[in-house]
């Protein structure tokens, strides 16, 4: 998985999430990825984004390990700026990227796929209803996965503690976190 190493700089605070993530998708064979808030960079000059490595830029990582196991990446955001900005950033990586304007509960509702590896990251932290939101999105996607699925939670302690407590509830088991983000599988 070389590709991982071009995203690997200062400003990535999330790499070494994403590498251990991807490489444990790889071990277990995951194809079907599905994200929950695309990356949509940052304005520069009023009239473009660009990438903004401080969010991760998830959707173009996610893009190249698709593109690496022959697989797909269906991304839902409910702002189409972002969805626009994210078709930029994965370039030739397109055919293997369904994008969704859509929200989150809503999209993953109406999902009709198994879930290999699930990344929630629809609302950001700061909002009051992130951690009840991420918590409805996981009560929905959790008949879509299998077994072996992987599920990446992001911003951990503000949005992420009670989906947590309801994943190790439902016989999930916590495989990385960091200070940005857990991995959970099921046991």
């Amino acid at each position: 998985m070389n590709f991982l190493k071009k995203y690997n700089h200062q400003k990535n605070i999330r790499f070494e999430s994403f590498k251990y993530a991807l490489t444990e998708a790889n071990s277990r064979g995951l194809k079907t990825i599905v994200e929950t808030g695309c990356a949509r960079g940052k304005r520069k000059f009023f009239f473009f984004s660009k990438k903004n490595w401080k969010d991760g830029m998830s959707t173009l990582i996610f893009s190249d390990y698709a593109k690496f196991v022959n697989g797909s990446l269906t991304t839902c955001d409910i702002e189409i700026k972002n969805i626009n900005n994210a078709k930029k950033f994965v370039g030739q990586n397109k055919e293997f990227v369904d994008f969704v304007i859509d929200d989150s509960v809503n999209f993953l509702n109406n999902f009709n796929k198994t879930i290999d590896f699930l990344y929630l990251d629809s609302l950001d932290g700061q909002f009051m209803e992130a951690s009840s939101h991420q918590l409805n999105e996981i009560k929905i996607a959790i008949k879509k996965l299998q077994k072996k699925s992987l599920v990446l939670l992001d911003d951990k302690g503000s949005k992420t503690n009670l989906s947590i407590d309801f994943m190790l509830k439902n016989d999930f088991k916590i495989l990385n976190e960091t200070n940005e983000q857990v991995l959970l599988s099921l046991i």
